[in-house]
């Protein structure tokens, strides 16, 4: 019950802070989990703790699915270099570098404890990136980089925190064979997503209820992560993969169904987010009480490792850059501004909270884990150092280094999409035998209205910057008395509602196709 009732505060907690953070500009992930650690430390707080192994499964499903819905197989096909060098290589050096620093500055701390710690804060956070990232004026290219990175690379991290762990219980050492563990891992991930994505397929075919088909997609991220841990296979790749397979599977048809289904998982998102960031500002507290006064003789090491992770990836970016060998429109970073933005934007969150948690309080033979309060420590540290910082600092650095803004060419992209769409809408219209039955009136009507999504698109990219303004302000006063006119017509609808001998349920048909039309006003003809 205590849990629940957390949980819910966490809930209201987010849309408060959602709000604040619009009005001051900040992303509210950052301003969640400073808020939470803040109202954590309140004696009228009782201490509440979630259960480590629970973390995960609980609240990475749909934050992964969520980010991967926004990307496609087209993107990894044409990002896959990024996908090694940042989700593979890069986490597999952090964790080397961080471990050696480790074992340099904590000496009573074992090989594979140091592990483990460097496997917890390798990998950059896509629920974090996602959130943060994602509300400031970033180019579109560095934004794919980042979501490419942050969707795999938990998965290597993951298997390598395992496998220092089961060493560090054991007494043993960390083999090669994390090598194979993960390939075997992520390959049977991937035949796992790309199943569950066709069964979802299928039960969309099957059923026709518009809200089961929404729901069935939050029910897969977690199906299928479960059923992938439970075959000791990556459930972060098998999510990320079943997004993936879904949005290929997407029909023409599904338009309502699209709709439905973006603005519920708009809410899931931004609930779930900030009740993780809830989670982790409030187990912040507990890490500090906890430790005590032993977290004093923690900062050098603290230090050092918080340094080590922010340095070792400025130099990978720097190196991708520099020796990177490939054609620039397809690098990322491509220039020294792009590296500290990329390299800025390394931050940790959920996973690293989650795996710092998760670590064991005592070894096979009942003995202490040696260096446990310290990897804790350090991994909360970490987490504040990358996270809260440039956080609260990224749109003034975007800002400051006034990159060259990639709009134009976003855009351009846009108008030709939507003129092949006119165009094929345009070529069917004139074959359609139903059309040729209409009166030269309405099928006029009908070509004008099929060409409008070209013209909205294209009204900011006018060479003329007078007739784009002209047309600009046209629009907006179309915009204004379309709305005025579904606004009375929404408020004679719900009027009737109170009218005795009204169907609500016609009421509410009727006022969903009104605010369908409001949400995606047309400006064509009729």
């Amino acid at each position: 019950m205590e849990f629940l009732i957390l949980l819910v505060f966490l809930l209201f907690g987010t849309v408060l802070v959602v709000g604040i953070g619009e009005r001051i500009r900040l992303p509210y992930p950052v301003l969640m989990l400073v808020f939470s650690a803040l109202v954590a430390f309140l004696p009228i707080i009782p201490e509440i703790h979630i259960d480590p192994e629970l973390i995960l499964p609980l609240f990475l499903p749909p934050l992964l699915y969520a980010a991967a819905q926004r990307s496609s197989w087209s993107v990894f096909r044409l990002r896959w270099r990024s996908l090694v060098l940042l989700a593979v290589a890069l986490v597999a050096v952090t964790v080397a570098v961080v471990a050696g620093v480790t074992l340099l500055m904590v000496p009573a701390i074992a090989l594979p404890a140091a592990i483990a710690l460097g496997a917890i804060v390798a990998p950059p956070d896509p629920v974090a990136v996602e959130a943060v990232a994602g509300k400031v004026k970033m180019p579109r290219r560095l934004i794919s980089v980042l979501q490419t990175e942050g969707l795999f690379n938990d998965a290597i991290a993951i298997v390598i925190f395992q496998a220092a762990v089961t060493a560090s219980l054991s007494g043993g050492d960390v083999g090669w064979d994390v090598v194979p563990r993960f390939l075997v891992g992520a390959a049977g991930a991937v035949l796992l997503g790309l199943a569950m994505g066709w069964l979802v397929g299928a039960l969309n075919r099957f059923v026709p209820n518009l809200v089961a088909r929404s729901a069935v997609t939050l029910v897969a991220p977690y199906a299928v992560y479960l059923l992938a841990e439970e075959l000791h296979f990556s459930g972060v790749v098998a999510v990320v993969v079943t997004a993936l397979e879904l949005g290929r599977r997407a029909r023409p048809q599904d338009s309502e169904e699209r709709l439905t289904r973006t603005a519920f998982w708009e809410v899931v998102e931004l609930l779930t987010t900030g009740a993780a960031f809830g989670l982790v500002g409030i187990e912040m507290r507990y890490v500090i009480e906890d430790e005590g006064r032993d977290i004093l003789g923690f900062i050098p090491g603290i230090i050092a490792i918080c340094a080590a992770v922010v340095l070792v990836r400025f130099l990978w970016m720097y190196g991708i850059y520099r020796f990177g060998g490939v054609e620039k429109r397809n690098q990322a970073p491509g220039s020294l501004k792009e590296v500290l933005v990329l390299s800025w934007c390394g931050m940790r969150g959920l996973a690293t909270l989650a795996l710092a948690l998760a670590l064991p309080s005592v070894t096979d033979a009942g003995e202490p884990l040696g260096g446990r309060n310290f990897i804790i420590a350090a991994a909360c540290s970490v987490l504040l150092v990358t996270l809260v910082l440039p956080g609260l600092t990224l749109g003034r650095l975007m800002r400051a280094l006034n990159l060259p803004d990639d709009h134009r060419a976003a855009a351009a992209k846009e108008r030709d999409l939507a003129r092949r769409a006119e165009k094929v809408a345009l070529e069917t219209m004139k074959r359609s035998t139903a059309a040729q039955q209409l009166p030269p009136e309405r099928r006029a009507a009908l070509a004008r209205r099929m060409s409008s999504l070209h013209t909205i698109l294209e009204r900011d990219f006018e060479s003329d910057p007078e007739k784009m303004l002209a047309l600009k302000a046209t629009l907006e006063v179309m915009d204004q008395v379309q709305r005025e006119a579904l606004a009375a017509a929404r408020r004679e609808v719900l009027a009737a509602r109170r009218q005795p001998g009204v169907d609500p349920e016609a009421v509410d048909r009727v006022l969903r196709r009104l605010d369908l039309r409001t949400v995606t006003l047309d400006r064509g003809g009729h």
